[in-house]
């Protein structure tokens, strides 16, 4: 089997835009989903959110206060 083949049959062809509207449009929350989902998004944003703040305020505290 060609790599070429084996690519195609692993990742299939794109889909388009409105067979992933369709694909989700199906999807429903479970009671806790939504709370769940907020805690993830919170737990992978805040970590570089503030890693980026502390470089900024120390780049501006090394350049204008020290």
């Amino acid at each position: 089997m060609k790599l070429s083949e084996r690519f195609r049959e692993v990742f299939g062809k794109e889909k388009s835009k409105q067979e992933l509207d369709e694909h989700f449009e199906n999807i429903e929350l479970e009671k806790g989903d939504f709370f769940a989902m907020l805690m993830a998004a919170f737990a992978t944003f805040l970590p570089v959110l503030i890693i980026a703040l502390i470089v900024i305020f120390g780049g501006l505290w090394l350049i204008f206060l020290r």
